[in-house]
């Protein structure tokens, strides 16, 4: 008896299957400005925790731990009062010329602290960016409250130099009124990091110039000089004091040295270049948040 032969089913009709592109995002595309907003917002909490763990951790390989946030400007005000102080004679003029370096000094170094981190927080942070998937401005943002956090023991130090070195200041309510110029200072410094983080992330030369370009920020800040002594020309001096780094030196000095409240329009200055530092440098990150670490 022969065996039949087997019977292979038909194959079922191929039905086409619609899709609509329109709900498909390419991989690693840039989100809308405000859905990337909403993204960072969402990781303020990591932020914030991690950018404290790491204040913590920076120096516990110090015998000294995090005193050395204190004595690094400390030490830095003391090298600049023997050079310009006391060899330059920078001082003559300037009522209490100790306080008034402590003030430039510590200040300043919050900035360059700051901006520096915020610059490098792309290339230093390289083989996060190209392992997980979040917004690359976690990372500036990340660096300067880490620095905002460092911030605190600084300016509480510099108080209290000023309190305790001869001639002691007095504390008066004007002194809150750091608080504010401190917080502003902060914005700005975190504008300023966003520019530099895309723009050394695609040209790291310019990580060499950084120290030059905020070394000479620094001697245009009327850090450890009076510029009334040195600049008469009313155009240089109007220039000066749009200069953000000596409009809160400036503030600070008039609150915590001299018992003198600020006058609207040195603060007005100060909102609006720090505001305007934030939304420019958070658009123009926002923008290359596609060609971080594609290199």
């Amino acid at each position: 008896m022969s065996a039949k032969k087997a019977k292979l089913p038909e194959p079922a009709a191929i039905q086409p299957l619609s899709v609509d592109m329109r709900k498909l995002t390419r991989v690693g595309s840039r989100p809308g400005f405000f859905e990337y907003v909403g993204k960072l917002w969402a990781y303020r909490q990591f932020i914030f925790y991690d950018a404290r763990a790491r204040v913590q951790s920076g120096t516990r390989r110090d015998r000294l731990g995090s005193l050395w946030l204190l004595l690094n400007p400390i030490f830095n005000g003391l090298t600049y009062y023997l050079i310009f102080g006391v060899l330059l004679q920078t001082s003559k003029g300037i009522e209490n010329f100790v306080g008034y370096l402590v003030v430039g000094i510590f200040l300043f170094q919050f900035s360059s602290g700051a901006i520096t981190a915020g610059a490098r927080s792309i290339r230093t942070g390289k083989a996060v960016v190209q392992a997980f998937n979040f917004p690359r401005a976690a990372l500036p943002l990340g660096a300067n409250i880490r620095e905002l956090l460092s911030a605190v023991p600084l300016i509480l130090g510099m108080l209290l130099i000023i309190v305790v070195f001869p001639p002691a200041e007095t504390i008066s309510w004007l002194w809150l009124l750091v608080i504010p110029a401190v917080f502003l200072q902060g914005i700005f410094n975190l504008g300023v990091g966003m520019i530099l983080a895309r723009v050394i992330a695609r040209v790291h030369d310019v990580t060499h110039l950084l120290p030059f370009i905020l070394r000479a920020w620094m001697y245009a800040s009327a850090v450890f000089y009076s510029y009334e002594r040195f600049i008469t020309d009313p155009t240089l001096l109007q220039i000066m004091t749009l200069n953000p780094l000596f409009n809160v030196i400036d503030i600070v000095r008039k609150c915590v040295l001299y018992d003198t409240l600020p006058g609207w329009h040195s603060w007005t200055s100060l909102a609006c270049v720090a505001l305007g530092a934030l939304v420019i440098g958070f658009f123009f990150f926002w923008k290359g948040e596609e060609t971080y670490g594609r290199d």
